[in-house]
C-alpha cells in the first residue's frame, strides 16, 4: 500500500474543528447510548467508520430502526429510518448548542423521543451542550484527511484482528476519549478498575476493564497528526521495558502506554507493516509477561473467503 494512501493530517491547525467534531460525536454516541441495550464492556456505544463518515449503525427506537451517519464527503449528519424518513444537518461552522438543538429536533422530527445526558463525558467541562453557544469553525478539508486516515487505520486493525480467535473487540470509535480501538482478551477477570477519568463514573470503568486485556488504537492527539497507543490492563511487570517496533514507539510513562506517531507510520516504507509491527510486538510483550494462553487464542493464518467451499 503506497505511503500516498495515508493521508497528511493537520490536527493541530484545525484543533478547534476536533474539538467541536469531539463533542458532536459525543451527542450523537449518546443517542446510541440510550437506545441500545447494554453490551458488555460498552460495545453497544461506540461508532464505527462507513464509506461516508462515521455511522451509529442500525439503532433501535422501539419498532422503528434508526441510524445516524456523519457524512465527510457531503458534510452533513443523516438520520435514516426504517420507514423511508431522511433528515440532513449541514456541518458547518456552529455552536454545540445549534447542533444539539438541532439534532434533537431532527430526532424528534422522524418519530423518535429521546432524552440524553446533555454534558461532555471524559472531557474537564460542566458546561452542558444547550449552553455551549461559542460558535466554533468546521475545517470540511481537515475533517475529510482524518476520515480518510481512519479508513486506513480501520483496515490495518481488522487485519491484526482476524490473527486472535479468542475474546476480542469489534474495531470501534469510543467517542467519550475519541479514540478508535481494539480490544483482546486473555479470557481472565482483571482486578477492580480504580476509575478516576474525569467526567465519568467510576463504575463505567470497571465494567469496561472487568477483564484482563490488551487494546491498541489510534486517538487524534499527542502528535501533530495523532498517535497509535498500545496498553495492557493490568499492566504486568516488565511491561514498560519491553521493547518494541518499530523503532519510533515509545512507552510514555504519565499514560502507561505505547505509543506512536501517526507521521512515522505515513513516513514509514510500508505504513501497513509498520503498524502491524507496533500492534503486534506491543501485544506480545503484553501476552506474554502475563501468562496468556497465545496457543488457544492465536490465529497463525487467518483463511479468506476465497478458501471457503463452495
Amino acid at each position: 500500500m503506497a505511503a500516498v494512501d495515508w493521508p497528511v493530517l493537520d490536527l493541530v491547525e484545525a484543533q478547534e474543528t476536533m474539538e467541536a467534531l469531539h463533542l458532536w460525536t459525543q451527542i450523537v454516541g449518546k443517542v446510541r447510548l440510550e437506545l441500545e441495550p447494554m453490551v458488555n464492556h460498552w460495545w453497544q456505544v461506540p461508532l464505527y467508520v462507513s464509506a461516508r463518515g462515521l455511522t451509529t449503525s442500525l439503532m433501535h427506537a422501539g419498532g422503528l430502526g434508526l441510524e445516524m451517519e456523519f457524512d465527510f464527503i457531503e458534510h452533513r449528519l443523516d438520520l435514516r429510518t426504517t420507514e423511508g424518513d431522511l433528515r440532513s444537518l449541514p456541518l458547518v461552522p456552529s455552536s454545540v448548542a445549534g447542533f444539539y438543538e438541532a439534532t434533537m429536533a431532527a430526532l424528534a422530527d422522524v418519530g423518535v423521543r429521546v432524552r440524553i445526558w446533555p454534558y461532555r463525558s471524559e472531557l474537564p467541562s460542566e458546561v452542558p451542550f444547550g449552553e455551549d453557544t461559542k460558535t466554533r469553525p468546521y475545517d470540511a478539508d481537515a475533517v475529510h484527511r482524518l476520515w480518510l486516515a481512519l479508513v486506513q487505520i480501520e483496515r490495518v486493525m481488522y487485519v491484526f484482528r482476524a490473527r486472535f480467535q479468542g475474546k476480542v473487540s469489534p474495531v470501534h470509535l469510543f467517542w467519550g476519549a475519541d479514540d478508535m480501538a481494539v480490544t483482546r482478551f486473555s479470557g481472565r477477570t482483571a482486578p477492580r478498575h480504580r476509575g478516576g477519568v474525569v467526567n465519568c463514573p467510576d463504575w463505567v470503568q470497571q465494567m469496561a476493564y472487568s477483564h484482563e486485556v490488551s487494546s491498541c488504537g489510534y486517538w487524534p492527539g499527542g502528535s501533530d497528526e495523532g498517535t497509535f497507543y498500545s496498553y495492557a490492563y493490568p499492566e504486568p511487570t516488565g511491561f514498560a521495558e519491553r521493547r518494541v517496533a518499530p523503532a519510533a514507539a515509545t512507552y510514555e510513562a504519565s499514560l502507561g502506554e505505547f505509543v506512536l506517531p501517526y507521521t512515522a507510520v505515513r513516513e514509514a516504507e510500508d505504513p501497513d507493516a509498520a503498524l502491524l509491527s507496533f500492534f503486534q510486538s506491543t501485544y506480545e510483550a503484553a501476552a506474554d509477561l502475563a501468562q496468556w494462553d497465545r496457543a488457544a487464542l492465536e490465529v497463525d493464518s487467518p483463511p479468506s473467503m476465497g478458501d471457503a467451499p463452495a
